[in-house]
């Protein structure tokens, strides 16, 4: 009886090299992912956090770069590899690679991207767009710039609510949509944290 076989992958050390930079490729993106998850959930702190994500980012340009040449689409090879859930990081590495620091006080301009990322999302549901890839950089992205608001505390309801939605998401296929009721409940979250935001504002003033 003949033993399992050995099934190589490389002839050469030119295909060799070619399958070791598709690994770290694929090994950034989910280590990215994991970093984001642990940001959302307050696990690391942002110091840590922008320290680990600025590494990776660059090592995730570096290894886009050497595999150009049999990589042309990070999304379709997310989805090949089966790492299209990676959404936070698909996210960070390939929208949003830049890392803006929590500020000491509500800077206008953060003010108004806040406000454009809660009605962009308010009016996204009320157009039925309840795709997971629809909403979930919406929704990070509004979490993210949220947590740029050192005057918010972390356990503000708002963002509390914000980050149960995000880890639902995570879990969820790209392609997978919200339910009615799901739709329903998340425009309401929605509403109820943009005019705490507001308040929020209000009372610093």
């Amino acid at each position: 009886m003949q033993g399992p076989q050995v099934v190589k992958l490389a002839d050469n050390n030119r295909e060799r090299e070619k399958y070791d930079n598709i690994a770290d490729l694929y090994s950034i993106i989910k280590t990215v992912e994991a970093l984001e998850k642990a940001y959302v959930r307050d696990a690391v702190s942002f110091e840590d956090y922008k320290r680990q994500c600025s590494r990776l980012i660059t090592q995730f340009k570096t290894a886009q770069n050497v595999t150009r040449e049999h990589i042309t689409d990070i999304w379709k090879f997310a989805a090949e590899y089966k790492i299209d859930n990676c959404k936070a990081g698909l996210h960070r590495l390939l929208v949003e690679p830049v890392i803006v620091a929590p500020t000491q006080g509500p800077e206008p301009h953060i003010i108004a991207e806040i406000v454009q990322y809660f009605i962009t999302t308010m009016d996204s549901l009320k157009l039925n767009m309840v795709a997971v890839d629809q909403l979930h950089p919406l929704l990070d992205s509004l979490f993210s710039h949220l947590s740029m608001i050192s005057t918010l505390p972390p356990d503000w309801e708002g963002k509390v609510k914000l980050k149960q939605w995000i880890i639902l998401l995570n879990r969820m296929k790209a392609s997978d949509e919200l339910d009615q009721e799901q739709a329903r409940q998340l425009l309401f979250d929605l509403e109820s944290a943009y005019n705490a935001f507001h308040k929020s504002l209000s009372l610093k003033k």
